[in-house]
């Protein structure tokens, strides 16, 4: 019996119809442990009438979560071929697709159900974010519960659930029953409602096993925990029946009979029947056996000594590793689980890099790490050299896609160790060109450059490979970020001859982009032409992350030469691309590259809203970063506001890390030009001098042109420079109008109302009014208060400024005013209403209607849904502009 869950039921029900009619969607049922979800999803599910069918399956609480386990419950309802897909040697890109068109054409109204997914492993999370960005428009209700007292600060959840779609995803959150509820309870059990409800607080599997439990108890006195409460019903079984308990403790995932049955014997089935009676055991779909719920099997894992769960773990595991072919395989996950449990090394050291592999091509790479550090734990002196060296090149790589951090690079450095040792002289350049990559990504250019070229002079060594062939790649890459367009150029080239002699393809994609970008960023038009042959081989091959690095070269050489028609085609392309294909990591840097465009089109407020959304994604690289946070910090001092200079230092320091001279003249132009608005012309000059101790004769032609302007503007000698773009070469002529009309044709109307500032003569007063005004238009209020003031010395009468909140929510992109923006700023900093009210120097009922009129704008209920919403919107907005 179902108390005081009407309403989330009735809401599930809603969906299910709207799903029937084709509108499906996606709903997170939420809770702390032991509040009701499953048994809300259990009374949701069999109520369902015909038309729907319900496919059902849970994750569990493994050391490492099985790849892809809720898929691989609902396999036997899936028919052979997607069985054999999860089975066999198929990715996720094959996978997920497949399983899609079988939704697709499913005759009835699928009904998704996928419990705790607060232990998923990515793979999982990655279908669930595959499943929810497509169902919108099909007959499928997508439904996932979460505990949520599991979900930490930096658990996975958050970062996965910023990537769902706004639109069809819905939250079902259940709260502990009511006093009144438990009064009910209480009465009907004839117990006191107010000593049961002090200590359930109204959880629902607290007070059920309580009262189960007070039942049995001699003195009729009611336990004080769950713990309690599950070894007071324990206690009074048989010996049978405990034995069973005990061996289902030990296995988060629901145990098959045939393996109850190995463990225990023939007796194990008849008290399977007994406990299923007792109701501390259910069934699955599949016939297995499961705790009603897993605080109590954690309960009965607790009473157990080590030496007694060490031997259950060993025995489960000699019963599964037993199981053989014709019979469904065995998950691997749970293999390693008992045995690492169980302390057996050597079975752990041969069955974690099967699991890790498995879990790596299903796109697990999390889970693949897990495995293959349980195996790292075994290894020893006695442990054979390769296999310990495989492990920890294995291990680097797959962590590495998590995160990288030193203990990623120390498993390079002792995988190259080991491999030394052995004489694999081939093994030692592979991962020595890994450790440039993973130093690269961290923005460690000079060890990203040492390894680099030491994995070169190692492979050289060797006969000709597609090793080397990437390592010249990838060193022309380097060369390239560098702005060293001549070395980029001849690396690449030296590349793509060995790539296309040994029919190398992605190599061949890899170098094509290196050598495009190069010569496209040196103004050659033939450089696009080789970008976009690199773009066709690698859709035509389905290497996708090439493709993804295609549309963001193209992308930045596109908004560095102001060829916005191309920028946004290119940007919108590969968002929606990135976004097909899940790369999330790429979709960011992009969104960063697509905020870098809309601030130099003077759309200012979108610029700094899709940075934002950017920065405020966990795990981003230096790298990934650095678009984002520069925009951020240019942006915020064109509007005005006081933290742009402090974003725009935090991005200087990550460029200067990076060593990467195109990243170092961005983030100083930035810091160049806000001191100069400001009319601080030291700090000016200042920042101009540091980034002349740089090299940057490399860098492409609209950037050296821009610091020869500011050079200019300081009043110093501009850096000679042949070939500058026509606007800035109008500009340092003293063709300031002219200058301005080119930026405006161009689409920068910063840079018009800049150039009008230079305006010297009789027609500067007027040109200070005219470039004001561009200013007011965009927002950008630092420089049109310095127009203003230039105007006003010129005795020109200036107009009265416009006030008011209507202007400035016409030209916002959510319809917020001034204040309103103001306001939500600071919400998303965690401030307070009161905190708000002091801050602003206004009433707290004053910021109560704004708070509000956000709410209302952005379709939030509350404070809490505002940042969610407002956080799945930043990690979004690819798909607004695709």
């Amino acid at each position: 019996m179902l108390i005081e869950r009407d309403v989330p039921l009735e809401r599930l029900r809603e969906m299910a119809r709207q799903a029937a009619a084709g509108r499906g969607a996606s709903v997170l049922v939420m809770g702390e442990a032991g509040v009701g979800k499953s048994s809300l999803l259990q009374a949701f599910t069999a109520g369902l009438g015909p038309g729907y069918q319900v496919l059902q399956g849970g994750c569990e609480d493994l050391f490492t979560p099985r790849a892809l386990g809720p898929l691989r419950d609902m396999a036997p309802r899936l028919g052979a071929g997607l069985a054999a897909l999860l089975d066999g040697v198929a990715g996720s890109e094959r996978l997920f697709p497949e399983l899609l068109a079988w939704l697709a054409g499913a005759p009835a109204t699928t009904v998704l159900v996928v419990e705790d997914v607060h232990w998923a492993d990515q793979a999982t999370l990655d279908l669930l974010k595959y499943l929810a960005r497509r169902v919108a428009g099909m007959r499928v209700l997508l439904l996932a519960s979460v505990r949520s007292d599991e979900l930490t600060a930096g658990h996975p959840f958050w970062r996965w659930v910023g990537d769902l779609p706004a639109a069809s995803t819905q939250r079902v959150t259940l709260a502990p029953l009511s006093p009144r509820a438990v009064a009910r309870l209480a009465t009907a059990a004839g117990r006191d409602a107010d000593e049961l409800y002090r200590i359930t607080s109204g959880n629902p599997f607290f007070l059920t096993e309580l009262l189960a439990a007070a039942d049995d108890r001699a003195d009729a006195s009611l336990p004080l925990s769950v713990r309690d409460a599950v070894w007071t019903r324990v206690a009074r079984l048989d010996a049978a029946e405990r034995a069973l308990l005990e061996v289902l403790s030990v296995s988060p995932v629901a145990c098959e009979d045939w393996l109850l049955a190995g463990v225990l014997g023939p007796p194990a089935l008849a008290a399977c029947d007994s406990c299923t009676a007792r109701g501390l055991l259910v069934t699955t779909g599949n016939g297995h056996f499961m705790f009603r719920h897993e605080l109590a099997r954690l309960a009965v894992a607790s009473q157990l000594a080590p030496a007694r769960l060490r031997e259950l773990h060993a025995r489960v595991c000699d019963v599964l590793g037993a199981r053989t072919p014709p019979q469904r395989p065995v998950e691997l996950a749970r293999l390693v689980h008992h045995a690492a449990a169980a302390h057996d090394g050597l079975r752990v050291l041969r069955l974690a890099p099967r699991a890790a592999h498995e879990a790596a091509r299903l796109g697990a790479h999390r889970q693949a790490a897990s495995h293959l550090a349980a195996a790292l734990r075994f290894v020893s002196d006695a442990t054979p050299a390769p296999e310990a060296a495989q492990l920890y090149e294995e291990w680097s790589y797959e962590a590495g896609l998590v995160r990288i951090d030193d203990s990623v690079i120390a498993a390079r450095h002792r995988a190259i160790a080991l491999w030394r040792g052995l004489g694999r002289e081939d093994k030692v350049g592979f991962n020595l060109r890994w450790l440039s990559r993973l130093h690269w990504y961290r923005g460690e250019a000079a060890l990203a450059d040492r390894f680099g070229m030491q994995a070169i002079a190692t492979l050289e060594q060797l006969p000709h490979s597609r090793e080397l062939a990437m390592a010249y790649s990838l060193r022309s890459q380097h060369e390239m970020l560098q702005d060293h367009p001549a070395a980029a150029i001849a690396w690449g080239e030296r590349a793509l001859a060995l790539a296309i002699s040994l029919g190398d393809t992605e190599t061949r994609v890899h170098a094509l982009n290196n050598i495009g970008t190069s010569r496209l960023f040196a103004g050659e038009p033939e450089g696009q032409v080789m970008l976009e042959e690199s773009l066709r081989l690698a859709l035509q091959y389905g290497y996708h992350e090439h493709a993804a690095r295609c549309y963001t070269n193209l992308t930045e050489c596109a908004v560095t030469a102001k060829r916005f028609a191309l920028a946004e085609h290119v940007v919108t392309q590969g968002i929606a691309f990135d976004s097909e294909h899940d790369l999330d990591a790429w979709t960011h840097y992009l969104v960063g590259w697509q905020a870098q465009l809309r601030m130099a089109q003077g759309r200012l407020l979108e610029a700094e809203q899709i940075a934002q959304g950017v920065l405020q994604l966990p795990d981003l690289t230096l790298v990934m970063r650095l678009p984002a946070l520069s925009v951020l910090g240019r942006t915020r001092a064109r509007l005005g506001k006081p933290d742009g200079q402090q974003y725009l230092e935090q991005a200087l320091q990550g460029a200067l890390a990076t060593g990467e001279p195109q990243r170092i003249v961005e983030t100083s132009l930035g810091l160049i030009e806000t001191a100069w608005v400001a009319g601080d012309l030291a700090a000016c000059r200042a920042q101009l001098a540091a980034l002349a101790r740089h090299e940057v004769a490399g860098v492409n032609l609209w950037d050296r042109g821009e610091v020869a302007l500011w050079q200019h503007r300081a009043g110093l000698a501009p850096a000679p420079c042949s070939a500058l773009p026509p606007p800035i070469a109008a500009e340092l002529a003293g063709q300031c109008a002219a200058a301005s009309a080119q930026w405006l044709a161009l689409g920068l109307p910063f840079e018009a109302g800049l150039a009008l500032l230079g305006a010297q003569g009789s027609g500067a007063g007027a040109a200070a009014l005219r470039a004001m005004a561009l200013f007011e238009q965009i927002g950008a209020r630092s420089a049109a208060a310095r127009a203003r003031a230039l105007a006003r010395r010129m005795g020109q009468a200036l107009p009265k400024a416009r006030r008011g909140p209507y202007q400035a929510a016409r030209s916002h992109p959510d319809g917020l005013t001034r204040r309103e923006a103001q306001i939500l700023d600071l919400l998303l900093a965690g401030q307070s209403n009161a905190d708000i009210a002091r801050q602003l120097v206004r009433s707290p009922r004053t910021v109560e209607h704004h708070v509000s009129a956000l709410l209302d704008k952005l379709g939030a209920s509350n404070r809490c849904e505002l940042m969610s919403r407002w956080q799945q919107k930043m990690g979004g907005v690819q798909r607004e502009s695709g």
